[in-house]
């Protein structure tokens, strides 16, 4: 079955499940998945039970789809994505997207835990991503173009919208939040960075790193939608501070800044 007819496919099985359909989605990053648990008169749907759904099977990533409403906005939140370190290809990493988009979502927020590169932030840092650097090696709009989906050369220019962005530092200084702005950078993993390649990294202007974000950004912008990106700065990256980098940190750090990233995400939601 071609990759159009197995999102519509999947879109359609959602769509009778969760109408109506929000138009604002989250996919919520490692250790981040609290905020599904503020999702009021939620339906849950495992991922599981999504016909073509990938598995989400790295820790911190709960897989399951949770729809319902957040400060008076019906919202989709995804707790847990793929990664291509898991082996899946492009296509697969990013077929939640495609089916965001095919369900009629027009806003995508995408949240990630990263590795701080730029030596002004703090572990536990919130950082809006102003732009992104793709060094993963590949991307998912290789190959032939379906026209259903977007166009053959979608503009990059303003991946990570302006009036989103905008959105979001309005909500953190309502909230009193000091929150970073910065480049992401993403690599494929699942072997943190050397101290070498963060300092590569940071000559080419990347302020944070990870492995995921990237490539759902570039579907959703092939597709029309509008894109916020938000990291929870988990540690910072390797060679910065005299100590091994661990999964465990990540989760520690993203549960201790849980309530102040609900916080601002809830502030986005209700200014959109």
């Amino acid at each position: 079955m071609a990759l159009f007819d197995r999102v519509s496919e999947t879109a359609a099985w959602l769509s009778a499940r969760i109408a109506p359909v929000p138009e604002v989605a989250l996919v919520l990053g490692s250790g981040l998945g609290a905020f599904g648990d503020r999702v009021a008169a939620s339906t849950v749907v495992p991922y599981a039970e999504i016909p073509h759904w990938p598995p989400a099977g790295v820790v911190g990533h709960a897989g399951k789809l949770v729809a319902g409403t957040v400060r008076g906005r019906r919202v989709l939140a995804l707790s847990g994505r793929a990664h291509l370190y898991e082996g899946h290809d492009p296509a697969t990493v990013t077929f939640a997207t495609r089916v965001l988009g095919r369900l009629g979502v027009k806003t995508l927020i995408l949240t990630n835990a990263a590795g701080g590169i730029n030596m002004a932030f703090r572990s536990g840092a919130l950082m809006v991503i102003t732009d992104h650097i793709n060094l993963q090696g590949t991307n998912p709009l290789i190959g032939a173009n379906d026209d259903r989906f977007g166009r053959r050369f979608p503009d990059m220019s303003e991946v990570y919208s302006r009036r989103l962005r905008a959105h979001a530092e309005a909500a953190a200084r309502a909230l009193g939040l000091s929150v970073e702005h910065g480049v992401y950078v993403a690599l494929t993993g699942p072997s943190y960075e050397t101290p070498a390649e963060i300092v590569a990294l940071r000559a080419l202007g990347a302020d944070a790193v990870g492995m995921s974000t990237v490539p759902e950004a570039i579907v959703a912008r092939h597709m029309g939608l509008e894109v916020l990106g938000i990291s929870c700065i988990s540690n910072m990256a390797a060679g910065i501070l005299p100590q091994p980098l661990t999964e465990e940190e990540v989760i520690q750090t993203t549960a201790r800044v849980s309530r102040e990233f609900i916080s601002l995400l809830e502030g986005v939601l209700e200014r959109l």
